[in-house]
C-alpha cells in the first residue's frame, strides 16, 4: 500500500468504531501518526492499539475544552498536527414533531458544533506547516431525509461549515473538505428507521444507493484517506458524495 502519510500527524474522532475506526486504520496502513480520539475510552484505546505509531484520548466533541485539549495533545506528543477527520456523530430518528429539545441539542451539538469547535482548534496547528480537514457529513445534507430532522439539519451545517472554512483558509495553506456517506453498515444506522412507528416507506423511495444496499466503512475511509493526502492538493471546499449513486436519482 501507498505510505502517503509518513511523517504527518492526523488526529481522527469517533475513532472506537465503525467510519472513525476504518479511517485510523487506513491512515495507519498509509504510515501516519494518529491520535484516536472517542467519547469511548476504551474503544479509541483499542484501535490505537491495532495502529502503528498511535495514541488514543477520551473526548467529548460537544465540549470545547476537550476539543482543545485533543490538539494540545496530538502536539505535544508529535510535535505538529497536518490533518483532521471530523467523524464522530450520532444519529437521531423519529418524527419532527417528536423531537424534544434536549434531542435537538444533543444532536446539534455532537454533529454540528463538536466538528466546529475541533477544526477551531485545529486550524492554527496545521496552518503552520499546511494540511488538511476532512468533515464526514451525510447524504442527508444533501437531499430530503424524512424522519430524521435534527441529524440532517446537523450534516447540512456541517457542508455549510466546511465550505466557509474552505474559502477562507484557501490562501493559508489548510484544504478543508466534507464527505456525504449514504447508507453505510456502522452502529449509528443499526435499528435505523425500523423502531419509528407509522413511518411512511414509499417517502424512502429515492433513498436507495444504485450501487447495493449499504457501503462499509472501509468504503468511506478510503475517501477520507485520498481528501487528507496530498493528492487532493487541488481540491478543497469541496462535498464528495459516497453514496451509491443515492443522491443521483
Amino acid at each position: 500500500m501507498m505510505k502517503r502519510f509518513e511523517g504527518l500527524v492526523v488526529l481522527v474522532t469517533g475513532a472506537a468504531s465503525g467510519i472513525g475506526k476504518a479511517t485510523a486504520l487506513r491512515l495507519s496502513e498509509e504510515g501516519a501518526s494518529l491520535l484516536c480520539v472517542d467519547i469511548n475510552a476504551a474503544g479509541a484505546a483499542a484501535t490505537a492499539e491495532t495502529c502503528g505509531n498511535a495514541a488514543s484520548m477520551q473526548v467529548d466533541v460537544s465540549d470545547p475544552a476537550a476539543c482543545d485539549a485533543a490538539v494540545a495533545e496530538a502536539r505535544a506528543r508529535f510535535g505538529r498536527l497536518d490533518g483532521l477527520a471530523n467523524v464522530a456523530g450520532v444519529g437521531s430518528f423519529g418524527h419532527a414533531a417528536a423531537t424534544s429539545d434536549a434531542e435537538w441539542q444533543r444532536v446539534i451539538g455532537i454533529n454540528l458544533t463538536g466538528v466546529f469547535q475541533l477544526t477551531r482548534a485545529a486550524l492554527p496547528a496545521i496552518e503552520v506547516q499546511g494540511g488538511a480537514i476532512v468533515n464526514i457529513a451525510s447524504a442527508a445534507g444533501l437531499v430530503a431525509t424524512p424522519y430524521a430532522a435534527a441529524y440532517s439539519a446537523s450534516k447540512s451545517g456541517v457542508v455549510g461549515l466546511t465550505r466557509s472554512v474552505a474559502a477562507e483558509y484557501a490562501r493559508r495553506g489548510v484544504r478543508v473538505n466534507a464527505i456525504c456517506p449514504g447508507a453505510v453498515d456502522t452502529p449509528l444506522i443499526a435499528g435505523g428507521f425500523d423502531a419509528i412507528e407509522g413511518v411512511d416507506m414509499d417517502l424512502f423511495g429515492r433513498m436507495t444507493p444504485l450501487i447495493g444496499p449499504v457501503a462499509q466503512p472501509e468504503d468511506v475511509a478510503a475517501a477520507v484517506a485520498f481528501l487528507l493526502s496530498r493528492d487532493a492538493c487541488f481540491i478543497t471546499g469541496t462535498t464528495l458524495a459516497v453514496d451509491g449513486g443515492q443522491t443521483a436519482i
